[in-house]
């Protein structure tokens, strides 16, 4: 009781210091979220054509909060095009008593169960310039239409992008907000993803940021990548390790990593960094990742990182220079 005091404390503090709660978040410095029409070939960047992310919202929150999406449909200035726009992606929300804890629905592949819980909005959307560089709102939803998680403090509610037809890549961000027409934070929230599906810069000066947050049962972690495409290379920093470097993945392929966890980086979030090389430069890269542990349970990726942005300290790690 007393670790998940330390770390909810943890939380609260982090996310109601933050000015937003964009999805991405600013620290993670990723342009859009990613998903294909299920027509598409997996070499676009997109493995399984669905995406699921969770909202949590502290028990104390009591007012209504809604969940904005920007550039839902599939077409115009924001999205990759393959051919002519034919492409339809429905967005789900779900609430309920296993919204979350669902086996399915904190894995990788959208199958099984990974739609647990009660419907409590959706709508499919193709091209249409309404919704170009524009907001759509789901909502409001009580936080108690969402499921109670203890360990969390609060309610969880859950949001899956699916790819139902077509080939285009639909580029898209999301934000939990107090307000159907703004932006406006829910004191205490975050997002988080067991995967993570998302747009690169095509800007080789700009990093972009996941923080998986590792757990006190944590021993060693599996950082798996998709379609990278040879750009450049894959860093993990913590307060512990100044640069673990990670293999990386080629067009269209998958490739895993093990390196172990080091005491002091139990508890904390890990900073996963993907550093673009400079030439030849590689345009519209789109990547998938995740993480997994020892026991083959994922880690979350939270936009919001428990415990701050990890900055390497070395003097808890002086002796682990060539790590």
């Amino acid at each position: 009781m007393k670790l998940k005091t330390i770390f909810f404390g943890c939380l609260y503090l982090i996310s109601t210091i933050c000015s937003a709660q964009p999805v991405p978040a600013g620290d993670e410095n990723i342009p859009y979220l990613m998903t294909f029409g299920n027509e598409a070939e997996t070499s676009w960047g997109d493995d399984d054509f669905s995406q699921t992310f969770f909202f949590l919202i502290p028990e104390t929150f009591k007012e209504p909060v809604f969940v904005r999406v920007f550039d839902p449909d599939i077409g115009g200035d924001v999205d990759e095009q393959n051919g002519t726009w034919d492409t339809r992606v429905t967005y789900s929300i779900y609430g309920g008593s296993i919204c979350y804890s669902d086996k399915d629905a904190m894995e990788t592949d959208p199958v099984g169960n990974y739609k647990s819980g009660n419907l409590l909005a959706s709508k499919t959307f193709m091209q249409n310039p309404r919704y170009d560089n524009n907001w759509y709102t789901f909502g409001p939803f009580n936080p108690t239409e969402g499921e109670f998680v203890a360990k969390f403090g609060g309610y969880v509610i859950k949001i899956i992008a699916d790819g139902e037809a077509g080939n285009d890549g639909n580029l898209y961000r999301y934000f939990l907000s107090t307000s159907s027409t703004e932006n406006k934070p829910v004191e205490g929230g975050n997002a988080f993803a067991f995967e993570y599906s998302f747009r690169m810069h095509d800007d080789p000066n700009q990093i972009s940021h996941i923080y998986p947050y590792v757990d006190d049962r944590t021993i060693s972690v599996k950082l798996s990548n998709f379609d990278w495409d040879m750009d450049g290379f894959i860093r993990t920093v913590s307060i512990a390790r100044r640069g673990q470097m990670s293999k990386i993945s080629s067009d269209n392929s998958w490739v895993s990593d093990e390196f172990k966890i080091f005491d002091e980086e139990k508890n904390t979030s890990l900073d996963i960094q993907f550093i673009k090389k400079k030439t030849p430069p590689v345009k519209n890269n789109n990547v998938v990742v995740n993480v997994r542990n020892q026991y083959n349970e994922l880690l979350p990726f939270y936009v919001l990182p428990i415990g701050g942005v990890p900055k390497y300290k070395y003097s808890i790690n002086a002796t682990r220079v060539n790590e």
